[in-house]
């Protein structure tokens, strides 16, 4: 309950932006109990972005260690991570904010979370190039390039819409979206993006 008050408040204003008293209201909850919960707001912050990271990692990391030809898993994971944030509709704000924070909660949930799956991610690709699955490519640059594909869209829902773009989170649309990156990954990374994958 207080996380999910958080969350939506935190998503909308930002750490800087959002006022315990809010959240407390939101949760229905004292807001002296925030404070005993999590010590201070950016506490509170920190438990919101760390529950939706949490969760993530679990599945990723089962994915990408899961058997079978690396195009087969690449597109599970590719998948999982586009229906992760699609059905969190907060999550692409409160990640966005937290890529531009400094300081020991970020190094902290980066080495906690990032680094695992970065590394699992990196294997993955280097396993898929190594055995003609993948082309030749830069294996870190490819995962950010593939986080980007997924991530910003769902960061830029806000400025498509001014654009007259239709809402990004219709299931139409993400049904669209969600196969346009895997088109994109799959041709831009199978060697022979044509073949069925197993």
């Amino acid at each position: 309950m207080i996380l999910a008050a958080a969350e939506q408040i935190f998503a909308k204003s930002g750490l800087a932006g959002a006022r315990t008293d809010g959240i407390a209201s939101e949760a229905g909850v004292n807001k002296a109990l925030l404070y005993y919960y999590f010590k201070s707001k950016a506490g509170l912050y920190e438990a919101v972005v760390e529950d939706h990271f949490h969760d993530f990692n679990r599945q990723a990391l089962e994915v990408l260690a899961a058997p079978g030809s690396v195009r087969s898993v690449l597109l599970r994971y590719v998948s999982l991570y586009f229906d992760f944030i699609s059905t969190r509709q907060r999550y692409a704000a409160l990640y966005q904010q937290l890529m531009t924070a400094r300081g020991k909660p970020l190094e902290r949930l980066v080495r906690k979370y990032f680094v695992p799956r970065s590394q699992a991610f990196q294997k993955l690709l280097e396993r898929g190039i190594r055995n003609g699955e993948l082309r030749r490519v830069d294996a870190r640059h490819t995962a950010i390039s593939v986080v980007g594909l997924i991530v910003f869209y769902f960061s830029a829902a806000p400025v498509l819409q001014m654009l007259g773009h239709a809402d990004a989170y219709s299931a139409a649309n993400l049904t669209r979206r969600k196969q346009e990156v895997l088109d994109f990954i799959r041709y831009g990374l199978f060697r022979d993006p044509d073949s069925s994958v197993p």
